[in-house]
């Protein structure tokens, strides 16, 4: 399958709901310590082409797509803001939005699928807030962590419920109705750095932790998680489950891996993939494909390709 190269350090990889053949790209310059960013959408084929690009100021840590309107892309930026694209406007008209809140970097984003004019994003400022796509300020903000939040994830049933995932070592879950956190998961001894929903089981969540595993919990029972999974040898960065198989998990990791995972089986790793040469901190699964899988890294590179092939092969 095809490659793309990134004049800048990847950080975060999405598939357009929408249309099968298109990706957005978060990257970072000198590997988002200290530089420019810019979004790209690509457009998949016999190669990867650039749709369009958006250049920041800072680095761009993660980028999540519209679930109403398929030309629109919310950015999470490292100078703690959130910007908004529109594909179908010239560059010179983007961002249409610049939502600057958070007082220290924007890490994560995420569209809720079932209130589809909804977002969340996750800051080191210890916050996530809760916007929506019409206005200029946020809905609310909801502050219980301790440390840097690296991820917020919305339940894909219930349109009211999210996880977050922090630094302080703890998920949380929480239902917008609520004036707090409605759990409080101590899932890892150390940082957590992100967290995903079951497609299919709606009390079912994953985390991944620098403790270099990932673990599945039943949020009603949380007491000890339904699965561990080790065979990382660094740091879990992302962990995504599977829209079509209720037990698959992707993750990729500080040791340059991504790897696929069935929870359910004794055996759990069912697929590594080395094919990245610095650290692999973007991964994801397309809905509208079944099996279609793609990453990015520090290295630079954009790679698609199909769950059982060899992501380097033409």
């Amino acid at each position: 399958m095809p490659v793309f190269k990134t004049p800048f350090n990847g950080y975060s990889v999405k598939f357009s709901p929408f249309y099968e053949n298109q990706v957005a790209v978060a990257t970072a310059q000198n590997f988002g310590i200290l530089g420019n960013g810019r979004v790209h959408v690509l457009q998949l084929g016999p190669t990867i082409t650039e749709r369009a690009a958006f250049d920041t100021a800072d680095g761009v840590y993660d980028v999540c797509w519209s679930e109403s309107h398929d030309s629109l892309i919310v950015a999470a930026v490292a100078d703690g803001s959130l910007k908004i694209y529109d594909l179908s406007l010239p560059a010179a008209a983007n961002p249409i939005r610049s939502l600057h809140e958070h007082a220290r970097e924007c890490h994560g984003v995420d569209f809720n699928t079932v209130r589809k004019d909804s977002f969340l994003s996750a800051s080191w400022d210890d916050t996530v807030k809760l916007w929506t796509v019409d206005r200029p300020a946020s809905v609310r903000t909801f502050k219980e962590h301790a440390y840097c939040v690296y991820a917020a994830a919305w339940n894909p049933r219930h349109a009211d419920v999210f996880a977050s995932a922090s630094g302080d070592c703890t998920a949380r879950i929480w239902d917008v109705r609520e004036p707090g956190s409605t759990m409080i998961l101590p899932a890892h001894e150390f940082e957590i750095l992100a967290c995903d929903w079951n497609k299919y089981e709606d009390c079912i969540i994953a985390t991944a932790s620098v403790d270099k595993s990932i673990k599945v919990w039943d949020v009603r029972n949380y007491r000890v998680p339904l699965a561990v999974l080790n065979g990382h040898g660094y740091a879990v960065r992302k962990v995504k489950f599977s829209p079509h198989r209720a037990s698959m998990i992707a993750s990729c990791s500080y040791d340059m891996s991504v790897c696929l995972w069935d929870y359910m089986v004794e055996d759990a790793l069912i697929g590594r993939y080395d094919h990245h040469t610095e650290f692999a901190v973007g991964v994801d699964m397309s809905v509208l494909v079944e099996g279609l899988l793609a990453s990015t890294g520090w290295d630079e590179l954009v790679y698609v390709w199909q769950h059982g092939t060899d992501p380097r092969a033409p």
